[in-house]
């Protein structure tokens, strides 16, 4: 695991997308379709927003999977991860294929439908966030570190359902729905290569414990540190609790 630490965020998203945009070259380089996870999230638009406007990036040969989404919330709903790929990466990049989540309908079984597709050949690249509670995906504290399967359901933490709040998606607590479809953390860990974009202050808690304190379910991307081709790219907000030893370290 590799950790970048830039001034602010604006520079963040754009190494970060340098990085993921060079890597998907490479890629598409080398073999025919390339196998994507895509993550959502506030702490994602300028790192897609530059990415999308990369050059020289065959999209249409890009098969595309989704990290997580929320069940029971329409697509038309502006909290939609489905809506937000839609929007922010799909249609402007012009993926040639993808695999969205339908949290609309039965879950366990949508889990199991894209889990075959996603388990059907590797997976070059994982773009994730961290969130407040140090969740990966949707796999909130204590996370399964355990589960081979590619996809489960899962029901959020209050700190995760505040965190959308306080985001913007949802104006009330009651608003967020308390289930989730989400890839697995072993899934995740699959990817050959992970680019972790993580903006902002109120990163600033669970950058510390998940990287600074034990690998443990209860800090769920501190199991990042176990993965060797990981980039996590921070910003002097989302780095300010790291000690100087173990910003050395990292």
């Amino acid at each position: 695991m590799r950790v970048k630490i830039f001034h602010t965020k604006a520079e963040l998203s754009k190494a970060a997308a340098e990085h993921a945009a060079a890597s998907l070259r490479q890629l598409l380089g080398e073999k025919h379709t390339v196998r994507l996870i895509a993550a959502t999230g506030a702490s994602q638009f300028e790192f897609l927003e530059k990415l999308t406007a990369a050059t020289g990036i065959d999209w249409a040969r890009v098969e595309m999977f989704h990290l997580d989404e929320y069940v029971s919330l329409p697509i038309t709903h502006p909290a939609s991860f489905r809506r937000y790929l839609q929007e922010r990466l799909i249609r402007k990049a012009k993926i040639g294929k993808y695999h969205l989540l339908n949290g609309e309908s039965d879950p366990e079984r949508v889990a199991v439908e894209v889990g075959r597709e996603l388990a059907k050949a590797p997976v070059d690249l994982a773009f994730v966030g961290i969130g407040e509670n140090g969740h990966l995906a949707f796999n909130d504290p204590p996370a399964n570190f355990e589960t081979e399967e590619p996809y489960i359901v899962v029901t959020l933490n209050e700190a995760c359902r505040r965190q959308q709040v306080g985001e913007g998606w949802f104006a009330t607590l009651e608003e967020v729905p308390e289930r989730a479809i989400s890839m697995s953390v072993r899934q995740i860990l699959n990817a050959n290569e992970i680019i972790a974009v993580v903006p902002d202050e109120r990163k600033a808690r669970a950058v510390k414990e998940c990287f600074e304190g034990e690998i443990s379910p209860m800090h769920p991307a501190s199991i990042l540190r176990q993965h060797a081709n990981t980039t996590i790219y921070l910003d002097q907000s989302s780095a300010a609790l790291l000690s100087d030893k173990a910003k050395a370290a990292l």
